[in-house]
C-alpha cells in the first residue's frame, strides 16, 4: 500500500514535470520565431537607405509608445473604478458616523432602542472585521471622530 502510494504520488510527479517541459518547450520555440522575426526585420532595416531606417525606427517606438499608452489607459480605467468604490465606502461610513452622532443626542431611552437597532443592522452588514478595538463607552465619539480625521 506504501509502495502504491509512492507510485502514484512519482508518476503525478513525472506528470507535471512533462507537462512543464512541454510548457518550456513551446514557450522557447515562441522565443525562437519571434526572433526570427526581429533578426529579418533588422536584416531589412539594414539593407534600407538611411531615411528609410530613421522612419521605421519611428514606427517601431510609436508602435511601442502606443502600447505602452494603451496599458497605462487600462491601469487608468481600473484606479478610477476603485476610486468610485472607495467613495461610495466613504459615503456609507459617513452616513453611519452621522446616524451614529444623531443617536448621541437623543434621549436616553430612545437611544437605547436606537442603539439596539444599530446593532443588529450592523452585525448583518458588517461581517468582514479586519480585528477588535477595546476602548471605553466614553471615549466612542472622541474615538469615532479621529477615526475619520
Amino acid at each position: 500500500p506504501f509502495l502504491r502510494l509512492l507510485e502514484a504520488q512519482l508518476q503525478d510527479q513525472r506528470k507535471e514535470h512533462e507537462e512543464e517541459v512541454e510548457a518550456l518547450k513551446n514557450e522557447v520555440d515562441a522565443m525562437k520565431e519571434e526572433m526570427e522575426k526581429q533578426q529579418q526585420a533588422f536584416l531589412q532595416t539594414l539593407q534600407l537607405s538611411p531615411e528609410a531606417q530613421v522612419e521605421f525606427g519611428l514606427q517601431q517606438e510609436i508602435t511601442r509608445l502606443t502600447n505602452e499608452n494603451l496599458d497605462l489607459k487600462e491601469l487608468l480605467e481600473k484606479l478610477e473604478k476603485n476610486e468610485k468604490k472607495l467613495k461610495k465606502q466613504l459615503k456609507i461610513y459617513m452616513k453611519k458616523v452621522q446616524d451614529f452622532e444623531a443617536s448621541q443626542t437623543m434621549v436616553p431611552a430612545e437611544r437605547k432602542q436606537h442603539e439596539r437597532n444599530m446593532q443588529v443592522a450592523v452585525q448583518r452588514k458588517e461581517k468582514d472585521f479586519q480585528g477588535m478595538l477595546e476602548y471605553y463607552k466614553e471615549d466612542e465619539p472622541l474615538l469615532i471622530r479621529n477615526l475619520i480625521t
